[in-house]
């Protein structure tokens, strides 16, 4: 299977998967913008109304790193999945077992395109211009989706392996909730030390921080940590490939016998 014919197949079952996923539900489509919007309304609440923040740009702080992580934490959870959940297929026909975890990603990505929209208009409410400081959202994202892929390989390997690994996978993610400046400023820490900690052994928290850096603030985020980021997602991506394709019938019979 060549690159092209690879990627085509992957954004095939991509689509096919949200023309599906839209099709159980009554707001069909409408749920890529919903979803994410009610978990920002909870946190929202939580945070705003009952625990008072006062912040007065809290909404739109809460909205860059909400919707940001739900990219991430859906995503990996869903394509740590994906090779296990299609067992049906893996076992009538060979193929890279990449394939899986690339679709689950791609498809998030197409709904991510859709709350990033989303965003960019509440931004524009809210009074943030547009100005060229958000071309730096082109590497963030990037790094980001590297991110999301690296992650994503080594899961459906290891929930393939073993498939209690996804328990693991979705309490890591909650851990990452709490701890990747999501509702709290990792910037407005006392310790500056911790902060720059937070920001170091915690790859979310820095990305999550670049978007509002960018969206907020109006700066760039750290190229040189971002650079460092993006290599080390990418070089994670290529060995996950490696270690998908090498184990690539063993990974088949895990799945059918799972």
């Amino acid at each position: 299977m060549t690159l092209r014919h690879y990627f085509t197949l992957v954004d095939t079952m991509a689509r096919m998967s949200l023309k599906a996923d839209a099709a159980r539900f009554f707001f069909g489509y409408l749920w890529w913008i919903l979803e994410p919007l009610l978990y920002v309304a909870v946190f929202y609440v939580v945070f705003e109304v009952v625990l008072g923040t006062k912040r007065p740009d809290f909404l739109v702080f809460l909205m860059c790193g909400k919707l940001t992580f739900i990219w991430f934490s859906k995503s990996v959870n869903q394509a740590s999945r994906s090779i296990v959940a299609n067992k049906g297929l893996i076992g009538k026909i060979d193929v890279p077992k990449s394939l899986f975890p690339m679709a689950t990603i791609q498809e998030g990505l197409y709904k991510q395109a859709s709350v990033f929209l989303l965003l960019f208009i509440v931004l524009l409410a809210k009074g943030y211009g547009v100005s060229a400081t958000w071309l730096w959202l082109v590497p963030v994202v990037l790094v980001n989706y590297l991110m999301i892929v690296a992650v994503s390989f080594f899961g459906a390997f290891l929930v393939c392996l073993v498939f209690d690994f996804s328990m693991f996978i979705s309490l890591g993610i909650i851990f990452l909730l709490f701890t990747s400046g999501i509702f709290w400023d990792v910037r407005a820490l006392a310790d500056p030390a911790m902060t720059e900690a937070v920001l170091v052994f915690n790859p979310m928290a820095f990305i999550i921080d670049a978007y509002r850096q960018v969206l907020m603030a109006g700066v760039a985020p750290d190229l040189t940590h971002l650079g460092a980021l993006g290599l080390c997602a990418a070089a994670l991506a290529a060995l996950g490939v490696l270690l998908l394709r090498r184990s690539s019938r063993f990974l088949a019979l895990k799945a059918i016998t799972a």
